[in-house]
């Protein structure tokens, strides 16, 4: 299975259920889930994430990739969840440490590429938080437009959401 393309500071690379110590340094980072759900992960709910972005991987031929430096550092992650057939949702988690350095940018620009060449997508979707200015910023930056806001059922917030046609 393909991977979006490495950068000059990052690689990309796939989940595996041993993976989940990885996962639970992610999604067990109480500033990571602040603002992707109400009450954080429990270690359940962590596994059970692995095991989405495994089945994802399987059935769909995308995740929500880990990102790793090209010294071996786990970033966070940045992929696609598949939403019907040629649609799309971005995403990306990254850990605090690798904050406001312009890899969610990068990420996410690869992922794009990788969505338009290898799986021919006709648009993406992706959403945010109101509460998170950076995360707004990426998606705007990218050339998503605002497309109105979506309860996000993890967070009992409405979530602002974005399209890019491709």
């Amino acid at each position: 299975m393909q991977v979006p393309a490495s950068t000059n500071r990052f690689r990309f690379d796939h989940w595996h259920l041993k993976d989940l110590p990885q996962a639970q340094v992610l999604w067990g980072d109480s500033q990571v889930t602040a603002l992707i759900s109400k009450n954080g992960f429990s270690p359940g709910m962590i596994k059970a994430r692995l095991q989405f972005e495994c089945d994802s991987e399987q059935n769909d031929a995308v995740e929500y990739w880990p990102l790793f430096t090209l010294t071996g550092d786990f970033i966070g992650v940045c992929g696609l969840h598949q939403q019907r057939p040629g649609t799309y949702e971005l995403g990306y988690h990254l850990r605090p440490k690798y904050w406001h350095q312009g890899i969610a940018t990068e990420s996410a620009r690869q992922v794009i590429q990788f969505a338009r060449e290898q799986l021919h997508a006709d648009h993406l979707i992706a959403g945010h938080q109101p509460a998170n200015l950076a995360s707004r910023h990426v998606i705007e930056k990218l050339g998503f437009s605002y497309i109105g806001d979506v309860m996000y059922p993890p967070t009992g917030i409405a979530s602002r959401t974005y399209e890019l046609k491709l």
